[in-house]
């Protein structure tokens, strides 16, 4: 129905969110990211008002279009998607404009046209079967057991407790626990049965709140009954070839007839107050203290075991729970230690086994016999490496096939996987909140996840890994110079997420705001009436976040080898994504034995540097450079400082000191030089050390470093397949066999709304 008033505040709202998104908006900075929570909050409360904003959204994206305001095109459209999610009952007349508008959005290019064909898929969908796509994300969100879709997803927050304080941890679990509070598997599968009924009901004209109450007033078993008829109705219909809205139709007539016949009593009318619509949960959240390296593949193999809920779920046995999750741990225990080849005869049967002679029967007792025929334990080999290849592929940063080495960034693929290649049941939804040192952690263990699955692919074969980030930056107090291991160029903490803002406004407007925001909210008192899950506005946004980001930026990770003064010490290596920082020791020359001067000299800071690199060209040529410098350090970067610059590349900023003779004497000055390369060898001429920081963090510092080799990280499971190849083939420069269709770059995605913009 029409309403001026509301068609009216919403057009406001949605004009304010645009002069958001030019900058133009009076609200400070803080209040950012507030428009568009705000604006689903009134769907909430009144779902029927969501064909007005829809209407005026699609209106806004048809004028963008015409007026080439294409930076208005994806947040439009997220917001006209998920407000499509929550409000039910969508006139037919919105979903052709909607969709139409999405099939324009082919014609452009990334990340348009990956984004438009995404929801036109799903429009035709939400067609077909109103609602679904709000089923099928409760379901999965909520790991709801059903035999017709049995997708679970989960979300794992991870927090440094040495980056985020105790305020910021404790505000984060207290609005997970409220707002899981009231999402119980029972209520979870109730809002589905009554979001599937809505259709039924608008074409019958039947009494919503009749419904309510016969649903509440179910037992158990019908209500997990009528879950599995209705998920099963709906895949039934997504598979069926040209299947059209009144067959679907048709099948919740039958569910809905079945389930007034078990109701013969009457059910008394729910008078009291509830909400106005049907509310969308909040997914599954486990919060995390990252306090072990090995925590994120160790929660990623418990969410593999874990069952799916129902409204009777039978809780774990913990012995048989900790029996198999150890004997998986040595299991990969076993992969990771060094074996020896040895040359067998043996066959594998036992009955193939030479007897023993006449002489050594006689000594051979019935424990000698046993332990005669019992095998070392060994780990079982599953499958051809080509049978593993698809899953290494589909594991690792590329899309399957090896791409080539490219200066621009790779951003945003498919979110649609060909179901006959793999079927992966689970997804894990990992967020890290922090600034640019927490990456750095989430790197290296992202390389060890990479290098155990290349030794045998376990997780991959059955887990979807994204990755997300919400940026958290504490006020915290400058360190003076004298400070052990203190940085001169550790003024910006959020590079990345800098970066990301950059190539994606909608995540500077929703995901960025809450960098300072956090910490704030954190220190408020709670207020009694927050103990409602309505009003949430963290965990929203977050929610939203995980939800609507599905385009990856692709972020390179850098490998680096130090040598040290000491020789006795073994050479190091490490991995960092965003930053590598190299500050010069202190040097004293010993005053024994050293001739006297008598003319005092002024002391040149610094040491001499000699770099070997290939400097990188737009024309993506590559050429071998040698420089010697006299340097007081130099910072490598691996973000682009602005997006004309966005190249997958090291800028190594170099500290310069160049001597300048005048009148007065010999002076020097500091000068800045900037340099692009992959690839670099740095060492010091002098017998000088230096301290080498790796992205910004001081618990990983290498103190009295001589040289280092800085590189793109390779991927572990092409590695693994060069390094078989070269055993059996002489060619060492080309790749060959396997290694060929391997991504042969590590990269890192983090998930964006809209990935990079040009």
């Amino acid at each position: 129905m029409e309403n001026p008033e509301v068609e009216s505040d919403f057009l406001r709202s949605v004009h304010a969110l645009l002069r958001e998104l030019d900058g133009h908006h009076p609200a400070f900075q803080s209040e950012r990211g507030m428009l568009r929570w705000t604006l689903h909050k009134k769907i909430d409360r009144n779902p029927s008002n969501g064909a007005i904003l829809i209407k005026i959204l699609v209106k806004e994206l048809e004028r963008a279009e015409r007026c080439n305001y294409q930076h208005y095109i994806i947040p439009l459209l997220h917001t006209l998607m998920y407000t499509m999610i929550k409000a039910p009952c969508i006139p037919d007349e919105l979903y052709e404009r909607v969709y139409d508008f999405c099939k324009k959005l082919l014609t452009l290019p990334k990340p348009y046209c990956t984004i438009g064909l995404e929801y036109a898929r799903q429009l035709k969908l939400e067609r077909m079967m109103p609602g679904v796509l709000y089923q099928r994300m409760v379901s999965a969100e909520q790991s709801l057991k059903n035999n017709s879709f049995p997708y679970q997803e989960k979300v794992f927050m991870f927090a440094d407790p040495d980056l985020l304080s105790v305020s910021v941890c404790q505000a984060f679990i207290e609005e997970i626990k409220t707002a899981q509070a009231s999402q119980c598997a029972r209520s979870c599968m109730l809002y589905v049965i009554e979001r599937a009924f809505q259709t039924l009901l608008k074409e019958e004209q039947h009494d919503a709140s009749n419904l309510h109450s016969i649903l509440q007033a179910m037992p158990l078993d019908v209500t997990e009954l009528c879950f599995q008829q209705i998920m099963a109705a709906i895949e039934h219909t997504g598979r069926t070839v040209n299947v059209e809205y009144n067959q679907y139709v048709e099948e919740l007539k039958k569910i809905y007839t079945a389930l007034l016949s078990t109701s013969e009593e009457d059910v008394q009318k729910d008078e009291g107050e509830r909400s106005p619509g049907i509310p969308l949960p909040n997914p599954r959240i486990s919060f995390h203290l990252w306090r072990d390296e090995d925590q994120l593949w160790k929660e990623l193999v418990l969410f593999l075991r874990s069952p799916s809920q129902s409204c009777e779920q039978d809780s774990l046995n913990p012995e048989l729970d900790s029996f198999e999750f150890q004997d998986l741990l040595s299991e990969y225990d076993c992969c990771e230690q060094t074996r020896f080849s040895v040359l067998s005869n043996d066959s594998g049967i036992e009955r193939d086994l030479a007897l023993p002679s006449n002489e050594m029967s006689s000594f051979c007792t019935a424990e000698a016999e046993r332990s005669r025929l019992q095998r070392k334990g060994c780990m079982k080999k599953k499958g051809t490496s080509l049978d593993s290849l698809s899953f290494l592929q589909s594991g690792c940063s590329g899309e399957g096939t090896k791409p080539t080495e490219k200066l621009h960034r790779k951003s945003g693929c498919s979110t649609m996987e060909p179901m006959a290649t793999m079927k992966r049941l689970h997804t894990a939804r990992v967020l890290v909140l922090g600034d640019d040192r927490v990456l750095g952690r989430l790197a290296q263990a992202y390389y060890s996840l990479r290098k155990r699955e290349s030794r045998r692919t376990f997780l991959t074969r059955r887990l979807k890994v994204e990755f997300y980030y919400v940026p958290v930056a504490e006020e915290q107090p400058t360190s003076s110079p004298a400070e052990e291991y203190a940085l001169p160029d550790q003024t910006e903490l959020c590079e990345l997420a800098a970066y990301l803002g950059r190539v994606d406004p909608w995540y500077e407007s929703n995901i960025n705001t809450l960098c300072h925001m956090i910490p704030k909210l954190a220190t408020m008192p709670i207020s009694p009436s927050k103990a409602s899950a309505s009003d949430l506005f963290i965990i929203d946004v977050i929610a939203y976040y995980l939800r609507l980001g599905l385009q990856p930026v692709f972020f390179q990770v850098y490998a680096v080898k130090l040598l040290f003064s000491n020789a006795t010490l073994e050479p190091a290596e490490d991995i960092f994504l965003i930053e590598l920082n190299i500050t010069l020791e202190e040097f004293t020359p010993p005053t024994d034995n050293l001739p006297v001067k008598k003319k005092p000299t002024t002391e040149v800071p610094g040491t001499d540097l000699t770099l070997l690199y290939k400097k990188v060209l737009l024309s993506n040529r590559e050429k071998h450079e040698s420089v010697s410098v006299r340097s007081t350090g130099l910072i490598m970067k691996a973000i682009p400082s602005n997006e004309i610059e966005d190249l997958v590349c090291l800028s190594v900023n170099i500290a310069e000191v160049v001597k300048i003779s005048n009148i007065s004497g010999r002076s020097y000055s500091l000068v800045t030089n900037t340099i692009r390369t992959r690839n670099i060898k740095l060492r010091s001429t002098e017998q000088r050390s230096f301290t080498v920081c790796l992205d910004k963090d001081s618990r990983r510092v290498y103190k009295n470093v001589t040289s280092i080799e800085v590189f793109p990280c390779l991927e572990p499971s092409y590695c693994l397949q060069r390094t078989k190849n070269k055993q059996t083939s002489l060619q060492e420069e080309e790749d060959v066999g396997l290694a060929k269709y391997l991504p042969k770059s590590l990269l890192l995605p983090i998930n964006t709304f809209a990935g990079i913009i040009q």
